[in-house]
């Protein structure tokens, strides 16, 4: 499998498929780069060069005991940046690989970045505050925690089966197959990266590199996102960019990528064509 070492010497797993401009994808937490399946096929048919890695402690990426927050998610995407030498990159995060897309650009700047996108992402922040009092209560994201620590196998398809695509909508079909591949991908993963990770993408506060990021950053989410609820998220992200495009979908769910894959690859493939 292709993998790399980080400095931490953290084995990190990773796709690389075609050729042409790069875009580089950043996948959700408990997933893995599996996630990404219905852009990497259709982008690499369109002449793009597709690079999706595995979180540590995600899919097959190494299971380290530590490690698990932002600052070493954005440096793991450096790593595969700079290893596989790409310049002039779109970087896609959806949910918490927003924020891990968002940390990135802050943090090693912008030099190899051509364009973004968030979609469905946690910044700014996700956790209620006395400055973010729109955030869901720290008490979600602690049973979150124990759901993981305690029953994961059960939780990850209540997750995927419910709130994550929707399927506990009134009139929405439940995909079996699809609630099976996300609750494959999470058990793929370490438990005590899932339970670490849930304090990264919930308390980690993105406001300051929102502001620092300078290239276009188009901001994609669905108004009946139940995961990373829409008003608290996608509109306040578009704000503090220098350069943001909000996009909102009227009744996509968190997981539209997958669900609503058609929508959302013909309009990522106008932004880059913009």
């Amino acid at each position: 499998m292709p993998t790399i070492t980080t400095g931490d010497g953290t084995e990190i797993f990773y796709k690389d498929w075609g050729s042409g401009q790069p875009i580089v994808f950043s996948h959700g937490w408990p997933l893995s780069a599996d996630d990404w399946d219905a852009q990497l096929m259709f982008f690499v048919e369109h002449g793009y060069r597709v690079v999706a890695h595995d979180r540590r402690g995600h899919g097959r990426s190494a299971q380290v005991p530590d490690g698990h927050d932002m600052d070493h998610y954005a440096d793991d995407l450096a790593a595969v940046v700079e290893h596989l030498d790409l310049h002039d990159a779109i970087h896609v995060g959806h949910s918490t690989g927003g924020g891990e897309v968002a940390h990135y650009l802050a943090r090693h700047g912008e030099s190899r970045a051509a364009k973004a996108v968030l979609i469905s992402a946690v910044p700014p922040l996700m956790v209620q505050t006395d400055a973010n009092p729109g955030g869901l209560p720290k008490a979600v994201f602690d049973d979150f925690q124990k759901q993981t620590a305690e029953r994961r196998s059960a939780f990850y398809y209540e997750v995927a089966a419910g709130p994550f695509y929707g399927f506990n909508r009134e009139g929405v079909e439940t995909i079996e197959p699809v609630v099976l591949n996300w609750w494959r991908q999470g058990m793929t993963g370490s438990a005590k990266a899932h339970y670490d990770g849930i304090v990264a993408f919930s308390q980690t506060d993105f406001t300051e590199d929102l502001t620092k990021i300078t290239i276009p950053v188009l901001v994609m989410h669905g108004d009946d996102d139940q995961i990373v609820p829409y008003a608290d998220s996608a509109p306040l992200t578009a704000k503090l960019l220098q350069n943001g495009t909000l996009k909102t979908y009227e009744g996509f769910p968190h997981g539209m990528p997958t669900t609503q894959a058609a929508v959302i690859n013909a309009d990522l493939l106008a932004f880059f064509t913009s």
